[in-house]
Parts: structure tokens; sequence; C-alpha cells
């Protein structure tokens, strides 16, 4: 897995790696270990992503397993890029915003749906207003931000 990355990033992994794997065996033994690691390096993975290459690992992740599962999700398609084209599809006056409500029905009831309480933190974090306006490209960097570290 190596080549299909820069020295510099493989130190960044193996950094981020040995502060969250640190139960002694050098290993991921957790689907929070895993979830946290990659969105500590930036990745977006969803939950079923998530589920789905833990269990092809078998449960337990070395380091070269982590560098697999990171190069298999990189190599999928931009998360904030296909974000940005569905709301410029919805957006058909070109406006750059999109009403508090469509975006709160459309995070509840499309896709991978967010319950009611999700959409209400991303709005608590986002400072979106219940029956304000969102300028959807400063939504998406919100959204696609990596977790921070005391999360």
């Amino acid at each position: 897995m190596a080549r299909h990355f820069r020295e510099e990033d493989i130190d960044e992994f193996r950094e981020c790696f040995s502060l969250y794997a640190r139960s002694g065996s050098g290993q991921i033994r957790t689907l929070d270990q895993l979830t946290v690691i990659m969105r500590s390096l930036g990745m977006s993975p969803t939950i079923s992503e998530l589920k789905k290459y833990y269990k092809e690992k078998g449960g337990v992740l070395s380091f070269p397993d982590f560098l697999d599962v990171m190069h298999q999700h990189g190599g999928q398609q931009n998360v904030s890029g296909e974000i940005l084209a569905a709301f410029r599809a919805m957006d058909t006056g070109k406006t750059g915003v999109i009403s508090a409500q469509q975006l709160r029905h459309t995070l509840l009831h499309w896709g991978e749906r967010l319950s009611t309480r999700e959409v209400d933190q991303i709005f608590r974090e986002a400072n979106i207003k219940p029956n304000g306006q969102v300028r959807y490209e400063d939504f998406t960097k919100i959204v696609c931000a990596p977790v921070p570290d005391y999360y």
C-alpha cells in the first residue's frame, strides 16, 4: 500500500494511527477508533462505509490494513464536490442559497437520512436560523470539515 501514498502522508497516517490505537497491540479494535482516525485525517466516510471497512478487516486493523482502507476510501468521489453539485442542481435560480426549511427537509428525507436531533445539531453548529437562507458553499465547507480532535 505504501506505493499509493507519499512518504509525508504515510508519516501523518502513522502518527494519527498510533495516537488512537494505544491499546498496546498497535491495532484498531473498535469502529469508534476507525471513525475518529479517518475523520481526524480529513476523510468523511459514512457509517455504512466505516462498517464495511471494519468488517472486511475482521474487526481488527493493523497499520498496513489501515493504509489499505485509506487507499480504498481515497479512491472514491470527492464528497464536498458531490454535495455542491447536488445543491447547484437544486438551485435553479443560481442564487447560491437554499432555504433552511428546504435544507432541513433534504437532510431528513433524502439519501443517508439524518435524525431530527442530528439536523438540529448541524443547524446549531453552522449557525443556521430555522427560517433563514443558507449559502450552500459555506454550509458544505462546514459539514465536510474534519471533526476536531476533542470530539
